[in-house]
């Protein structure tokens, strides 16, 4: 059973509310978010309505304040169910846009990528299977994006504001 739930207040009070599916828009069932338990599936919540802003991917388990799921403040308004874990990754990078340049293909984490390759950045990607969650920082630190199955021809088509990140398998 896929479930989250989300709370007003830290440590799970306050008003709340339970969800089973994809929400583009959470403001009417609750002001702010201070706490969270995922109780079934992997979940990716929005800082803005309609799958918008700043992204945070939740595993099963219990978040009692924004803190710990490294949210910046108090704020989510839409989430959905991350559907394309798989039991194997596989995903190709590339150091320039469009496909072009050096690239390497990777099947596991690696929390401080530049260490690996040749480049901090990153600029495009296709991701072959599971679902990867590319970190604005080494060490799986900042902002955090989401990629499933598809092509992204440059970092902006993930939502990225750099070309630099960390990689982790979601799953």
């Amino acid at each position: 059973m896929k479930k989250i739930i989300f709370y007003e207040d830290r440590n799970f009070q306050g008003r709340f509310h339970e969800c089973d599916n994809d929400s583009s828009d959470l403001h009417t069932y609750f002001s702010r978010c201070n706490s969270i338990r995922v109780e079934g599936g992997f979940w990716v919540t929005y800082e803005r309505p309609n799958c918008m802003g700043y992204q945070y991917v939740l595993s099963p388990g219990e978040y009692p304040d924004y803190q710990r799921w490294l949210c910046i403040n108090d704020t989510i308004r839409s989430c959905r169910i991350i559907r394309n874990l798989g039991n194997s990754w596989r995903l190709k990078v590339w150091e320039k846009p469009n496909f072009e340049g050096q690239t390497t293909e990777l099947a596991d984490n690696m929390p401080v990528f530049h260490e690996h390759w040749h480049s901090r950045d990153v600029h495009c990607c296709k991701v072959f299977e599971g679902a990867w969650i590319f970190y604005e920082h080494p060490n799986y630190r900042g902002r955090q994006y989401l990629l499933e199955r598809g092509e992204y021809r440059r970092y902006s088509e993930w939502g990225g504001l750099a070309a630099h990140c960390g990689i982790h398998p979601s799953g």
